[in-house]
């Protein structure tokens, strides 16, 4: 059902990535609730302020520079608790408290009556093994990580940042494309994702919604 889409190489992938950068980071802004324009994010990505944007919300987008720079300068590196830390703190240094340490108090997310239990260490190591372990493909896998993230709430903030950002570590280093969600899709994003904190039998319907949101090139069909 989530067979891989696309037929890049992993240099392929990172150049694809590379060449939609500002695209993937506007929309990525905008899935956090940054209201700003594609002209604006890149006019933040290239070094330029931009008037009427706060500081956090121009830290934020220069933070999801770095992170992705981070990724691709670390594509090789082991998908392990560890790593995810690294990503959180080079993705909130500037504007989340305790950046790359797990929660140690219970958080309420906004919309839901879920509350997600407080990460213990060792277990969340174990979990993040499992699911980059097995027969699954690695798209598959990457979208586990995706529903994972954004559930656990491993961090007091960021979580959907890096949620999405360790879902495509593992898609850029295996081929599999690029997870971007469209401007117009965010309420069903939303939507899908409020039910499957409510209701774990959710999940596969966020999955293939994820699924059908993967960008990327040479589709395996042709």
């Amino acid at each position: 059902m989530f067979e891989k889409k696309f037929a890049m190489t992993r240099e392929e992938n990172i150049f694809w990535a590379k060449r939609n950068l500002v695209d993937y980071i506007w929309k990525s802004a905008n899935l956090e609730g940054i209201a700003v324009t594609f002209p604006e994010t890149q006019t933040i990505v290239e070094g330029i302020s931009v008037q009427g944007k706060s500081i956090d919300d121009i830290n934020n987008i220069v933070q999801m520079k770095h992170g992705w720079q981070k990724l691709f300068e670390e594509i090789d590196a082991e998908f392990t608790l560890d790593y995810v830390k690294g990503l959180h703190r080079e993705l909130g240094k500037m504007t989340i408290i305790n950046a790359g340490a797990l929660r140690l108090y219970e958080v309420r997310i906004a919309g839901s009556s879920y509350i997600p239990p407080v990460p213990d260490e060792k277990q969340t190591e174990a979990e993040i093994l499992e699911l980059v372990s097995g027969a699954k493909g690695w798209t598959e896998k990457a979208l586990d990580v995706m529903l994972y993230f954004t559930k656990r709430q491993l961090f007091y903030d960021g979580n959907k940042r890096i949620a999405m950002m360790a879902a495509n570590k593992l898609l850029i280093e295996h081929g599999c494309g690029i997870l971007t969600v469209e401007q117009e899709k965010l309420q069903e994003f939303f939507t899908l994702l409020v039910a499957y904190y409510e209701d774990e039998t959710e999940g596969n319907g966020l999955k293939q919604f994820l699924y059908n949101c993967l960008d990327g090139y040479k589709m395996k069909t042709e």
